[in-house]
């Protein structure tokens, strides 16, 4: 039961059409309990609601409420258990998920209890946006061929998804070619304030999502983060997330974008920021006479990019801008009424007079002092001017290699290439950009930059300028009103004679589904060793995600994109040299492209209408006739096809019992890789395309799939045998077990036999011998890819020894019965003379507290032992439980039993 008025606040709001309905008020409760609540953080206001409106003196309690009205900017964190009131997947992450479901049903139905009690319990959206590759592009047959090739490859997915949608209920399936499921979240799947109909109540809108970018929605008001998978499905079946009441940073903005800047250029400052500000795993909330002059596109393209930042959330409150947009994307004026009465009622609704909250920390930023800008060319958060991408790329060729260098001499600098492509001959070098990708749902999102980047193709078009054959220019909008708009206004026809076609409705290139370059790009890069880049307009740029062959990788608005693909390298300084000639020879610089504010202005409100989204909504579950043809039969259990290479049912569940076990000591633990800094879950579990000779190459041909069908890691996700064998399969990935060697290698202990991790780990798990992985600062930086845990799993990885965390990642590790330690401040693997070497004792037992000191031994080859003190970061107290029982989904389902 939830609900309980523990605390006299619940309420009736009478509202016009919509009527009546109850609610828990804030007000009340500041009355009733002797609190102050007027200078809370939004974010924590929140917070707090669904704490009063769930009470039930048993679950949450009295204390919970009262800790968080109590919350002060330096207290004490406490443990809360939040309930948020949705769930949204995407198909990389989802079709594991449902897999994980189908399993716990069969799981459910062995140890006697009701398959059927698997079941969501709270309204969950998935949207199939991850399976798009851009196979063809540069024409208007592009769309229609990827998704003609999208629904060949990925059948199967596609016909469990369908299972899934009608063998769960409170499941809605949101079909391919539709959009990325961040856009349609904002534009549509988002309520603002939520009307649950079945009780009468009404509260904030919010959600978890199995996708890092889930916070984009922070931008409209609501409040939402990703999870891992693994805590996604707790979620699903009504098990409160367990946090750390968190520390909130302010972030003051006052004043205005400057002329030629875009909300793109803000994020990657705001990113470097809160990257330097060290807030991983705290809330930020933004504040300020600034927010005035920002649309809710311009903050959800802030809020997209809160992983980047560090954030659990990137949050805006809702003010007089969120209702303007809702009416904008054509929401109701029943849900704009609900929202705008019962947040004021609420004290939830920001304007001009509100006083700014205490936070535990603020920092401040002037609009007028952001410069347009990339971020790359392997993280998001390395922030570079446009006046110094070019200087700035040549400097790296010849760095150190390693994190941001290449390391070549000058005889290396000197290498090109001429390629010959539609009957001409082009000279790639370094640099090139081989591909230019308007994609994401960080931009596509956005009209100002939407149509700025048609406005900036079309001054190219009459200026006669032109893209080179060896760029693979793509357009992939996050929905279909985009491709309205960009009709509508006549933009679409000249970003087409620069070639950037529409090619698909999802995420494509920036989760790596950027697909093969022209075979001549392709033999020019690898016969001559050329370091070349790709520029797009999306969040994510880590090493070996968006193509094999792009080492350099940059984020930029779509703007700058369309510029990029217009110069053809990053090796120049667009900001200063020309990007090409006019029909008389007249050099064309970038100022004479870039769009004014007020053009884009103009655009925006003359091209995007309400209208546009009511219709383009109006089926949004209904499919092409590809989806529609998807037969299935319903049945409460899955019918697991043992011959299948996409969907298997996994082995997370087998022997399990209803009986307790003990947390005992971790010893004789070998070494499968000793990492450095900044190892992402890309590294750990790559979602792009699958390696020749890798083992699950290898796996997927002896089970008689040809090449061309291998289809991607993210597509496979519902197959641990494959998943397995990808577990660290990146080909950048840097192990120091094999000195300076990067890709799929590491060292077995003690024959020293090199070899890729997957065949390591099976010869330990033949030893009977336990493996742990030993890494830097930022361990699991990225997605929020639940396989970056499960792979090591099934690996046999039992601990995990790194300088500091990623949330979700670190939430994943203990939802696989991982253990994650983390060394003293001032330690790490290299203070410590950690070689990597070494057998790894661990002493835990049964009294496992959560961040006990933990004491580590390490033993060296010659017998010499080094012990050392870690902190485990197990954080709460239900986080013991999840690791004594082996993962999360084991606790929930014992309990369910």
């Amino acid at each position: 039961m939830n609900g309980e008025d523990l605390f006299g606040a619940r309420r009736t709001l009478k509202l016009g059409k919509a009527g009546a309905v109850d609610y828990f008020s804030l007000v009340e409760l500041e009355k009733n309990a002797g609190v102050e609540l007027g200078r809370l953080p939004f974010s924590i206001k929140i917070l707090l609601e669904s704490l009063l409106r769930n009470c039930d003196g048993f679950a949450i309690t009295r204390d919970h409420v009262l800790s968080v009205a109590n919350w002060r900017a330096q207290g004490k964190r406490q443990e809360i258990p939040y309930k948020p009131a949705r769930v949204v997947l995407q198909d990389f992450t989802g079709v594991p998920a449902l897999v994980d479901l189908a399993a716990m049903r069969d799981a459910m139905n062995a140890l006697g209890g009701e398959a059927a009690k698997i079941n969501p319990m709270i309204p969950c959206d998935l949207v199939i946006d991850h399976s798009v590759q851009v196979d063809r592009f540069g024409g208007r047959d592009a769309l229609a061929m990827n998704e003609r090739i999208e629904f060949q490859r990925n059948a199967e997915r596609y016909q469990f998804l369908k299972w899934g949608q009608a063998a769960f209920k409170n499941l809605r399936v949101v079909p391919p070619s539709t959009g990325i499921v961040h856009q349609v979240n904002l534009e549509y799947l988002s309520q603002v304030v939520f009307h649950d109909k079945a009780n009468g109540l009404c509260y904030p809108d919010s959600c978890v999502g199995t996708d890092s970018h889930t916070p984009m929605v922070n931008g409209l008001g609501v409040m939402a983060w990703g999870v891992g998978g693994i805590e996604a499905e707790a979620v699903m079946l009504d098990q409160p997330i367990y946090m750390l009441v968190p520390e909130v940073v302010g972030i003051k903005l006052y004043g205005r974008l400057p002329p030629g800047t875009t909300a793109t250029d803000l994020v990657l400052r705001i990113t470097e920021l809160c990257r330097e500000f060290k807030v991983v795993g705290q809330f930020v909330e933004f504040y300020g006479d600034g927010l005035a002059s920002m649309s809710v596109p311009d903050r959800a393209t802030l809020s997209n990019m809160a992983p980047e930042q560090g954030s659990t959330v990137s949050f805006f409150p809702v003010d007089d801008e969120t209702l303007r947009y809702m009416r904008f994307t054509g929401r109701s004026p029943e849900q704009i009424e609900l929202t705008e009465r019962y947040l004021k009622e609420q004290g939830l609704f920001r304007t001009e007079q509100t006083p700014d909250p205490q936070f535990s920390r603020s920092l401040e930023l002037d609009l007028d002092s952001i410069e347009p800008s990339l971020a790359g060319p392997k993280r998001p958060q390395d922030r570079i001017p446009l006046s110094r991408v070019g200087s700035g790329y040549r400097k790296m060729l010849t760095a150190p290699a390693g994190n941001q260098g290449m390391g070549l001499d000058d005889a290396d600098l000197k290498r090109s290439a001429v390629v010959t492509m539609k009957g001409q001959s082009e000279t790639i070098g370094h640099g090139a950009v081989v591909i230019a990708a308007i994609t994401s749902c960080t931009n596509t999102s956005n009209p100002s930059v939407m149509l700025g980047a048609g406005l900036v193709a079309k001054k190219a078009v009459e200026k006669g300028l032109g893209v080179k054959n060896y760029v693979k220019t793509s357009l992939a909008p996050g929905s279909q009103v985009v491709t309205e708009y960009l009709k509508k206004s006549g933009l679409l026809p000249y970003l087409e004679r620069l070639g950037f076609f529409l090619v698909g409705y999802g995420c494509t290139t920036c989760i790596g589904n950027s697909g093969p370059l022209d075979e001549a790009v392709e033999e020019a890069i690898k016969d001559n060793d050329l370091v070349v880049s790709a520029v797009l307009s999306g969040n994510r740029n880590f090493e070996g995600r968006v193509h094999p062959l792009t080492r350099s990788n940059y984020l930029a608005s779509p703007p700058l994109v369309v510029a990029y693909a217009l110069a053809g390298s990053t090796a120049v300084d667009i900001s200063r040299e020309p990007l090409g000639s006019d029909q008389d020879g007249r050099p064309v610089f970038l100022n004479d492209i870039w769009p004014s504010n007020e053009e884009i202005a103009d655009a925006v409100r003359q091209f995007v209408t309400p209208e546009m989204f009511r219709q383009r909504y109006a089926d949004v579950f209904t499919g092409t006739e590809a989806w529609r043809d998807i037969a299935v039969s319903a049945s409460d259990l899955y019918r697991w096809d043992p011959n299948s290479t996409y969907i298997r049912k996994p082995p997370f569940f087998e022997g399990i019992s209803t009986e307790g076990q003990n947390i005992e000591a971790l010893n004789g633990l070998r070494v499968l890789a000793l990492f450095g800094d900044s190892v992402t879950t890309d590294h750990i579990s790559p979602a792009g395309q699958i390696a020749p000779d890798s083992p699950a190459a290898i796996y997927l041909q002896e089970h008689g799939v040809e090449r061309k069908d291998w289809n991607s890691y993210g597509s496979r996700r519902g197959n641990d045998q494959v998943m397995c064998r990808g577990t660290f399969a990146n080909i950048r990935i840097r192990n120091r077990l094999v000195s300076d060697l990067e890709g799929n290698l590491t060292i077995h202990h003690p024959s020293g036999g090199m070899m890729t991790f997957f065949d390591a780990a099976m010869r330990y798990q033949q030893e009977g011998i336990p493996l742990c992985i030993i890494a830097g600062k930022e361990y699991g930086s990225g997605s929020s890819r639940d396989w970056a845990a499960k792979g090591p799993y099934l690996q046999g990885v039992k601990a995990v020894l790194a300088e500091s965390y990623e949330r979700i990642h670190r939430s994943n590790l203990i939802g696989m019965g991982i253990l994650p330690l983390q060394f003293s401040e001032g330690e790490s693997a290299g203070s410590l003379g950690l070689s990597g070497k070494e057998s790894i004792d661990i002493a835990i037992d049964d009294d496992l507290e959560p961040g006990q000191q933990i004491e580590v031994t390490a033993t060296d080859e010659d017998g010499n032992r080094k012990t050392f003190k870690m902190v485990s970061r197990i954080d709460t107290p239900i986080e013991i439980d999840y690791y004594r029982d082996g993962g999360i989904l084991r606790t929930v389902l014992n309990r369910l039993v």
